[in-house]
């Protein structure tokens, strides 16, 4: 399937790390200055990327792992959703969970995006809802082992 894209920074397009990866990496666009995120500080990178998606589709942006356990670095609001209306810039909201400071340069992979089909639906209010095994059985309710 083909995205429409448009690509106003000097990076290359996001691309898969493998054939059988499921995210593409994003890079940061910053062909001003590098950005300083502190513990605890959140900040929203942009990519120089805009995109039009087809109706029923939406673009998750994802963290990168290796972000997230070498540096506490994620996407604050993961998974971020891109809508098939949306036709602005693509940022990401990148947050510092780790102890220093970290640097986030033009070119930096600082994302992941995953492409994925999204439903519409009409809901519809009842009284009660059809029983289930599980019924109101939450958070923890089947146990650690």
């Amino acid at each position: 399937m083909n995205i429409s894209i448009i690509n106003r920074s000097d990076n290359q397009l996001p691309a898969y790390a493998t054939p059988l990866s499921a995210g593409m990496d994003v890079r940061a666009y910053l062909p001003e200055r590098s950005i300083v995120i502190n513990p605890g500080e959140r900040c929203l990178v942009p990519t120089g990327l805009y995109m039009a998606l087809p109706e029923g589709m939406e673009c998750q942006v994802r963290p990168r792992s290796g972000l997230a356990l070498k540096h506490g670095v994620t996407v604050l609001n993961a998974p971020g959703t891109i809508d098939a209306d949306y036709r602005g810039e693509v940022g990401v909201i990148l947050v510092n969970l780790g102890s220093e400071p970290f640097v986030v340069n033009s070119g930096d992979r600082i994302a992941q995006l995953v492409f994925a089909a999204c439903l519409s639906v009409q809901l519809e209010s009842v009284d009660e809802l059809p029983s289930s095994e599980r019924g109101e059985g939450g958070f923890g309710h089947s146990g650690i082992k």
